[in-house]
């Protein structure tokens, strides 16, 4: 195995193997990851960098899980705590309402107390709000506990939310798809077979998911091409991921903090590999509230074509453990920063459909 052999392997089309992927990875120099990552973004998207008018909504950070590695989580009654009602969020709903935003993002804790019943009614009444706007909402780990919680079905419950209004999952809760890792850091949350199971369902009743995966924490680089591959089998089975995400572990206020945070250089390699072992799923994104605007621009160098959105100061997943505190930039701002990369800014509406200016 030598990095031209593999190198002549990517530009003719043909899949890396897991060995082949962590050959690359531990011997393959930076710039050389840069150059075959690009071409494969290339082939798939071109100069084009995508965006979209966005924000968030996190009903509650109260949780049942106690992931090592969260900053956000917090038990009822704790300082730091939120648990908003309906009418507050949708008051937000409301301010956020005619200036553009083509999606809200709707994810949370996994509430003790909340079922599908009631997130299916929060679906209806932000979808009554916020007319023509896609929900993409609740990751798999909330779905699993919400629709368990009233023993429905897994296809029930999701055509619940669907019927309510639920447009597109996010990725969220894959961490890294290794059950030995995932006991040492998420012990509490459902196994790496529930979160796959969740989107193959999802898949399967048309509705259109995201993956991510943590990384830069106690994994290995084997554990991270695990992940991509088996993203990559459920991929090929359904075709039902439009975008992956990988994102950086950040260290501030939570139990592993004591081990640091990954290096620019691993996470250029990391979104890099990311590009090349993901041939079947069309975006690799750089979410710019977590890498920082800089990291973000030099991902776009490393395979990255989406870079998210506005986010308009709506979330706190990630300030809280230590990422840019009030996360809120422009259309116009966004552009630049892409142009300044030396890419082309599109704008996307959630399925990736390009909106006119």
């Amino acid at each position: 195995m030598t990095l031209s052999v593999l190198s002549e392997k990517i530009y003719s089309g043909e899949r890396l193997s897991l060995e082949e992927t962590l050959f690359l990875y531990e011997a393959a120099p930076l710039s050389e990851l840069s150059v075959l990552a690009t071409y494969r973004r290339e082939q798939l998207n071109g100069k084009k960098v995508f965006f979209n008018r966005n924000f968030h909504l996190e009903p509650t950070n109260i949780c049942i899980n106690d992931c090592v590695f969260c900053s956000y989580r917090r038990n009822a009654g704790d300082e730091g705590s939120w648990d908003y009602s309906l009418e507050e969020m949708l008051a937000e709903c409301r301010r956020q309402a005619g200036i553009g935003i083509t999606e809200v993002h709707i994810v949370g804790g996994v509430h003790p107390d909340r079922d599908v019943h009631y997130y299916a009614g929060l679906l209806k009444a932000v979808k009554e709000v916020l007319n023509g706007v896609c929900i993409k909402a609740f990751t798999a780990i909330e779905i699993d506990y919400m629709i368990r919680k009233t023993n429905m079905s897994l296809h029930d419950g999701l055509l619940l939310l669907k019927h309510n209004g639920l447009t597109t999952i996010p990725g969220g809760g894959a961490e890294i798809l290794n059950d030995e890792i995932r006991q040492r850091i998420c012990p509490k949350k459902g196994s790496s077979a529930i979160w796959l199971k969740v989107h193959e369902a999802a898949h399967k009743l048309g509705i259109r998911t995201n993956a991510t995966m943590l990384f830069g924490h106690i994994e290995t680089p084997l554990h991270r091409i695990q992940h991509l591959i088996k993203l990559r089998d459920l991929q090929d089975l359904t075709g039902g991921f439009d975008a992956f995400i990988p994102l950086k572990y950040k260290s501030h206020n939570n139990v592993l903090g004591y081990i640091g945070e990954a290096p620019a250089m691993e996470v250029l390699r990391t979104v890099a590999l990311s590009r090349l072992v993901l041939d079947n799923v069309a975006h690799i994104k750089a979410y710019w509230p977590m890498l920082g605007k800089e990291l973000m621009q030099m991902s776009l160098l490393f395979g990255a074509d989406d870079i998210d959105g506005t986010i308009n100061d709506s979330t706190k997943i990630y300030s809280m453990a230590g990422a840019n505190e009030h996360p809120i930039l422009t259309n116009g701002e966004l552009c630049r920063l892409v142009c300044d990369a030396g890419f082309t800014p599109v704008e996307r509406d959630t399925l990736y459909k390009e909106v006119s200016a």
